[in-house]
């Protein structure tokens, strides 16, 4: 997708939608200036051009039960572009992966994983992530603290 070209409007109303997304063009229309129905059609445009991609609630994690996050850093076997994407399609069905990205540096791969417990962070491991066949070796690194978690684009 090329670059969008947004004004100062449209970059208030992302940058409040991305604080809060549950926010009405009625209240959006106070905090930018605009009237509720320019708000309306601003958001639309925005969404229509794939510059919203979706609203969604931030839950807590801990407070769920899900103890245990962790980053794995996966490198694997060989290269190509089916042995990638078949492992991509693996990542992408696993519930436990919040976040996965193919990276540079020493690591293929750089894996979020939410799990309720060591227990479950290490049956993910064994029974799944290592017997795939293109999994050549792991580093995980568990999240001991989050000093800050954002989610948002610096706008």
């Amino acid at each position: 997708m090329h670059e969008t070209r947004i004004d100062k409007f449209d970059h208030a109303i992302l940058a409040a939608l991305q604080k809060d997304g549950s926010l009405t063009n009625a209240q959006l229309s106070g905090m930018v200036h605009l009237s509720p129905s320019q708000c309306s059609r601003r958001r639309a445009a925005l969404e229509k051009a794939g510059l919203i991609r979706g609203y969604a609630a931030r839950l807590d994690a801990r407070g769920l039960g899900f103890g245990i996050r962790a980053f794995v850093r996966v490198n694997l076997r060989s290269h190509s572009e089916a042995r990638d994407s078949d492992f991509a399609r693996f990542i992408a069905r696993q519930p436990e992966v919040r976040a996965a990205h193919s990276v540079s540096g020493d690591a293929d791969y750089m894996v979020e994983l939410h799990l309720r417990d060591l227990d479950a962070l290490s049956g993910f491991i064994h029974e799944r992530l290592l017997p795939h066949p293109q999994v050549a070796q792991l580093r995980t690194d568990i999240v001991l603290k989050t000093p800050k978690e954002d989610g948002g684009l610096p706008l």
